[in-house]
């Protein structure tokens, strides 16, 4: 048979043909790939002198899926289902034939790698293998028989759970629910497959009784499936709104898992052909795409970042431990300054309960965490005992004066070349920079709380932000496990404006007679995780204040606060933090806070405004042509001019549906010319508020896109 394909190795021993598969950087079937390894296994299995197959990957990958940038570009149906069959077809020639194949799982075994090895007839896995079915976090379902094949091994519950969340188990769980066989050492693999190999050689095992599609043992009667897949369809129905996938996989596995195998595969395949095609689907891997080449900037190309080791966190507040959470989790030598020995204290404690989640899961012990923080993490109240570190971040007070006199401190303490990135969610960063001799050292790293667990880092340069900072800030992201998303310096940055922008036609809603209920229900219906309300609540109604007079200050009439929130700000309910804001929280349970109520009673009384109900689809619009108007400011203004990046940082900062793909995407399926023409009519209904931006009027007008245009 023939041994020299580019992308699969075949190597013939003792009668075993192994085949290495090697696709890089993930091996993934992207086509070619996939037509190499469908002739290999075809010709193995044709070839007399060939009595078994190994299939096994390179470097820490056995297959970790298909190519995305393939399927996304797929529109009609019709173009997916021959390649889906087509597939089916070689899995099931190999698991139906004679020769026994063997998965040697060296590493990842995710979606379509997975499916590939349950279809062989036994598998062999390194501890470090990590194992699952992910499809669902990209908005399909497993394609390549795994809705059908993983209850027949693991059993329907087990199935279900694993692919409708889409999470990875590791090795070990792999095996005791009976998804491989074996664990081994890596240096031990090939030697065990070969053992296996030796196992339906001499009888001990058979391959049709490891055939898979076979076992019917593990199907579930009438009534274990109509109780288990009536359950997770309420389940999905109230956790999943607005996501196509998980009720997909529901159907595959209510009307499949039966006899037929090749009908229930067939099914499998039409309603994964419904799940790419769909926008849920491309808004997803859009996102998935996104996310993965986040921070890869022209700017900093050619540019080699440093690699901090030690780092300074300053301030031992909520942010600062989420922080010195994430540099000790990572591997870093840590050192936390506060003013005094208290402070310092209370942040040590702080730090510790930062880690309860992973003590609760029993993925840490606290002895692990005592030995941890004695190893790595040193505090001060001296920041001239920083001077040996390589980067600091600071998250002290919200004051101008405070940061630069710290600053400038630190300038005469510390080398020429440690970076200085501050944790301010509102002061400018150029200005702050302006202090020192050498601005270029410094860059905005905005953490979103809780720091340990929120995803996102948002990284502002300033005016003289350099490369090499730039470059190193990006990378240190990456090895805190955040997405980096960059911006320029302006007032809230990208993603506090963004926000702002969203939620901020609230207000208009409300003074023109519409309740702050209806407004809230609408955004949760609309899939963000709150209304503005719950937010304001949440973050201060006096912090959004301060921060809305700053926009007024600094941008001019168009950002004028608002007369009602102005009357809301000075009742004194600032939300949560004093028991009560938009909510009374005071009883326990939160309930509309009447004082809210009659200033918003009083300010529609006097200005001869009626309650009304609002008209379908009325606040949605309004919210999000505020929002997509304010994303059209900010780039003419330069704080940031990649769609799919400011996408991505709004359902990682802020929870923006991922499923809508983002505000730009959202805007795109809207129509710019629709968004445009909504926003004259708010303009001409509430005021300057709604001007439509010019790149909104141009785009309009030449009938661009934000994602085919930028």
């Amino acid at each position: 048979m023939k041994t020299d394909y580019n992308k699969v190795h075949v190597d013939i021993k003792n009668g075993v043909a192994v085949l290495t598969m090697n696709n890089p950087p993930v091996n993934q079937f992207s086509a070619d790939f996939t037509q190499e390894l469908g002739q290999a296994i075809m010709e193995a299995l044709d070839d007399d002198a060939v009595k078994a197959l190994i299939l096994t990957g390179t470097g820490g990958t056995f297959i970790a899926g298909g190519d995305i940038n393939l399927l996304k570009a797929v529109e009609k149906r019709e173009d997916i289902l021959p390649g889906l069959m087509s597939l089916h077809e070689l899995f099931n020639a190999f698991e139906g034939g004679r020769k026994p194949v063997i998965a040697a799982i060296n590493g990842n075994c995710l979606g379509g790698g997975l499916e590939l090895a349950m279809a062989c007839h036994h598998r062999v896995a390194v501890p470090t293998a990590k194992l699952g079915l992910p499809e669902v976090q990209l908005g399909l379902l497993p394609g390549s028989a795994g809705t059908q094949r993983m209850p027949r091994l693991v059993g329907l519950q087990r199935a279900l759970d694993l692919m409708t969340s889409g999470r990875q188990i590791s090795a070990d769980k792999a095996l005791l629910y009976g998804l491989i066989h074996e664990i081994v050492p890596a240096d031990k693999l090939m030697d065990k497959a070969m053992e296996a190999v030796g196992l339906f050689q001499m009888g001990l095992a058979n391959v049709r009784a490891r055939a898979v599609s076979k076992n019917l043992g593990r199907l579930p009667s009438a009534a274990e499936k109509a109780a288990v897949l009536g359950f997770a369809k309420m389940q999905i129905a109230q956790k999943s709104k607005g996501y196509i996938a998980p009720l997909k996989i529901v159907e595959a596995l209510e009307k499949g898992l039966t006899a037929d195998f090749q009908t229930d595969i067939e099914r499998e395949a039409e309603l994964f052909a419904d799940c790419a095609t769909s926008d849920v689907a491309k808004n997803m891997m859009n996102m998935f795409l996104t996310q993965r080449s986040a921070g890869r900037l022209p700017r900093i190309k050619d540019v080699k970042p440093t690699k901090p080791q030690k780092v300074a966190q300053l301030g031992g507040g909520v942010m600062g431990c989420g922080i010195v959470h994430l540099l000790l989790a990572g591997g870093f030598d840590c050192v936390l300054w506060d003013i005094n020995p208290e402070a310092l204290a209370k942040g040590v404690e702080s730090v510790k309960k930062t880690f309860a989640f992973q003590i609760k899961k029993k993925k840490m012990k606290s002895a692990d965490l005592d030995r941890l923080i004695a190893e790595k993490l040193t505090t001060t109240t001296k920041l001239e005992d920083l001077g040996d570190v390589d980067l600091i971040i600071e998250a002290v007070l919200e004051d101008m004066k405070v940061k630069q006199d710290i600053w400038l401190t630190l300038e005469k303490t510390c080398r020429d070349d440690v970076i200085f990135g501050t944790n301010t969610s509102a002061l400018p960063i150029t200005e702050m920079a302006g202090v020192l001799k050498d601005p270029g050292r410094m860059i905005g790293l905005h953490f979103f709380n809780p720091a340990e667990r929120m995803p996102l880092l948002e990284i502002i340069c300033a005016k003289q932000t350099s490369d090499q900072t730039l470059a190193t800030s990006v990378d240190f992201a990456k090895r805190i496990r955040k997405t980096p998303v960059v911006v320029n310096d302006g007032p809230g940055f990208y993603v506090s404006r963004q926000l702002g922008g969203l939620m901020g036609g609230g207000v208009f809603l409300s003074a023109d007679g519409v309740s702050g209920e209806e407004v809230e229900a609408a955004m949760l219906d609309f899939g963000m995780p709150m209304g503005p309300a719950t937010l304001a609540d949440l973050t201060g109604i006096d912090i959004n204040y301060h921060v809305n007079k700053t926009f007024e200050r600094e941008m001019g009439e168009r950002y004028k606060v608002h007369p009602l929130t102005q009357a809301i700000y000075e009742l004194g309910d600032y939300g949560r933090k004093t028991g009560a804001g938009f909510m009374d929280y005071t009883s326990g349970k939160p309930v509309p806070n009447p004082r809210v109520k009659e200033i918003v009673d009083k300010y529609l009384a006097d200005n001869g405004v009626e309650p009304r109900k609002a008209a379908d689809g009325e606040i949605i619009e309004l919210m999000l042509a505020n929002a997509i108007n304010e994303a059209a400011l900010m780039m003419e203004q330069g704080i940031c001019d990649r769609p799919a990046d400011m996408d991505l940082a709004m359902i990682m900062g802020t929870g923006f549906p991922p499923f809508r793909g983002g505000i730009l995407a959202y805007a795109d399926k809207w129509g710019v010319k629709n968004v445009y023409e909504k926003l004259v009519e708010l303009e001409a209904k509430y005021g300057q508020r709604f001007e439509p931006a010019k790149l909104i009027k141009d785009m309009a007008e030449q009938g661009k896109t934000f994602y085919a245009n930028n």
